[in-house]
C-alpha cells in the first residue's frame, strides 16, 4: 500500500493569485498528491510591509473555495524554519504521510543553503515551479546537490509571470489585471487593502 502524499506550499501569498491557484494544482496532478496546504507564513524573512497575516489567510480561503483537495495549515511559526516547523508539518500530516513541498524556483535555487536543508531532504519530496525566465538546468542542478531526481517534480508553470506585486497593483489602481481572483479583488477593497 502505498503512503499518501500531501502538498506542503509554504509562502507569504500576499496576496493569493491564479499563479499560486494554477502552480497547486499542477502539483496535485504532476506530483500525485491526496491534499495540498498552503501554509502562509506571519512574518515572511526579508519583507517588508507585509499585508497582516489574518487578511492574507481570510484571502486564501476564499481562492481555495472551489477546490476541495486544497486547504491551509495554521502554524504558530512566524516564519518557515526547518528545525522548528518541520516537526509541527510532520504532527500535523502524520508520520506515514510522504510531505511534497512545493517551491518556485527561485527559492529552490537556494534552498541547498538554507539552515538544516539536508533534514528537510531526508523528511521530503519537492514539486519545483520554474517562473518565467527560470534557468530549469542551474535549478535542476541546485535541487540535486540536496536530493536526488526521483525526489523532485519540476513543473513549467502555467502562470509564471504573475505577481503578487503586480496583484497589488492592480487593486490599488482599481484596474482588472491578469492573474487577480475575483473573490480576492472583492475582499482587498472591501477592507481597503493596497490602497
Amino acid at each position: 500500500m502505498s503512503s499518501k502524499r500531501i502538498g506542503i506550499y509554504p509562502g507569504t501569498f500576499d496576496p493569493v493569485h491564479v499563479g499560486h491557484i494554477a502552480f497547486a494544482l499542477q502539483a496535485v496532478k504532476d506530483a500525485r498528491l491526496d491534499h495540498l496546504y498552503f501554509l502562509p507564513e506571519r512574518q515572511p524573512r526579508r519583507k517588508t510591509g507585509v499585508t497582516h497575516y489574518g487578511h492574507r489567510v481570510a484571502m486564501l480561503r476564499r481562492a481555495i473555495r472551489p477546490h476541495a483537495s486544497f486547504g491551509i495549515l495554521d502554524l504558530p511559526d512566524r516564519y518557515f524554519t526547518v528545525i522548528k516547523t518541520l516537526p509541527g508539518i510532520r504532527h500535523f500530516v502524520g508520520r506515514d504521510v510522504v510531505p511534497v513541498f512545493l517551491f518556485g524556483s527561485d527559492v529552490a535555487d537556494y534552498l541547498p543553503t538554507w539552515p538544516h536543508a539536508d533534514g528537510l531532504a531526508r523528511e521530503a519530496e519537492f514539486c519545483i515551479g520554474l517562473r518565467k525566465g527560470a534557468d530549469e538546468k542551474t535549478t535542476r542542478r541546485s535541487m540535486e546537490q540536496l536530493v536526488p531526481p526521483d525526489k523532485i517534480t519540476f513543473i513549467h508553470a502555467f502562470a509564471s509571470d504573475i505577481s503578487s506585486s503586480k496583484v497589488r497593483r492592480a487593486i490599488r489602481t482599481g484596474r482588472w489585471a491578469y492573474g487577480v481572483l475575483r473573490s480576492v479583488y472583492n475582499y482587498a477593497k472591501q477592507e481597503w487593502l493596497y490602497v
